[in-house]
């Protein structure tokens, strides 16, 4: 062999070797890393004001990873452009596990399809699930001093009245929207969305009846459901609420048969999070939200657990994010 090709060998064989040992090297540190974790503060980002469903189970769950972690947990409210915003940034977050955020269906699987050319992030890659949540069906309220008795005088108020009967949601597109849009669209009348960056304000004019109806989480209505405020004249899962089992559910109303829009959240982290470090989130966070104190605040919210595996809720997230895609083509709702 020439000195010339004894050189180059020896060279290539050194570059493998230290290249070998980088990939070991950066795979020792990775587990190292997140066999540490956390070692300073975290935050969980909400995508919308304090005050909502979403803020209730961050703050939660905020409490027992503090307790299992020894380290502050903080949570961050970042609300505007229908959940994007906060999206947005953890997605341009580094991928360490100090900053995630809790989504819900509104965010994750219907924004890539009403808002497709205004994303600035992959929704795909960029952010990487971590533990699903909650199912939480949405309770449809109304004023007591609306007078409306009923989901039924409800809707013929809008038959009688096309697009002058109005319902609070929590944004442009959100599952809240969705869900009275596919109403308008299965039943041929015409209500119009009035858009909150967050469910107080949502809320509050729902109270004062500046807007008709509201659709929100029964965390959300539940003090003013107790205070004789709002009347609940129906829920948007297809079972009726254990919470509420005098409420019909929407699924009830002829025309509406299978009609089941509920929200859904679950904790979402930046695309790129290595695998030990989502592992280790996913363990702290199924641990919490599977604490009795947890599950028994949880239910009191209207909120249903439902354990799944980071590629199980990845496998959901992709059939949800299908499904929000054909009610938002057949019921013609724009991002306008």
């Amino acid at each position: 062999m020439s000195a010339r090709k004894f050189c180059i060998t020896q060279t290539l064989r050194r570059f493998g070797l230290h290249g070998l040992a980088a990939i070991a090297f950066a795979g020792a540190a990775t587990q190292a890393s997140a066999a540490g974790f956390p070692n300073r503060p975290v935050t969980i980002i909400v995508p919308f004001t304090a005050g909502g469903g979403l803020d209730a189970i961050a703050r939660i769950v905020g409490v027992e990873l503090n307790k299992a972690w020894g380290q502050p947990v903080v949570v961050e409210n970042v609300p505007g452009a229908s959940g994007m915003i906060a999206t947005s940034r953890v997605a341009r977050s580094e991928p360490d596990g100090y900053t995630f955020m809790i989504a819900g269906s509104g965010e994750i699987a219907v924004n890539p399809t009403l808002f497709r050319s205004r994303l600035n992030y992959d929704p795909e890659h960029g952010l990487a699930p971590l533990a699903f949540a909650a199912r939480i069906p949405n309770v449809v309220v109304v004023s007591k001093d609306k007078k409306i008795g009923s989901f039924a005088d409800f809707l013929a108020r809008a038959k009688a009245a096309p697009g002058q009967v109005s319902y609070a949601t929590g944004g442009v597109g959100n599952v809240q929207h969705l869900a009275g849009g596919l109403i308008s669209q299965k039943l041929g009348i015409t209500l119009n969305p009035i858009p909150y960056k967050g469910a107080a304000q949502q809320v509050a004019d729902t109270v004062s009846g500046h807007v008709d109806a509201t659709l929100a989480s029964y965390a959300v209505v539940q003090p003013f459901i107790n205070e004789g405020r709002l009347v609940p004249i129906a829920v948007t899962s297809k079972e009726r609420l254990p919470v509420l089992p005098d409420v019909p559910a929407v699924a009830e109303t002829p025309g509406l048969a299978g009609f089941d829009i509920i929200n859904w959240f679950g904790f979402m982290g930046p695309g790129g999070t290595p695998a030990p470090v989502i592992n280790a989130l996913h363990a702290a966070l199924t641990k919490a939200l599977e604490s009795p104190d947890v599950q028994e605040r949880m239910k009191s919210l209207g909120a249903y657990y439902v354990r799944m595996s980071p590629a199980e809720f990845k496998t959901f997230i992709q059939a949800e994010t299908a499904k929000f895609a054909d009610i938002v083509e057949k019921a013609g709702i724009t991002a306008e």
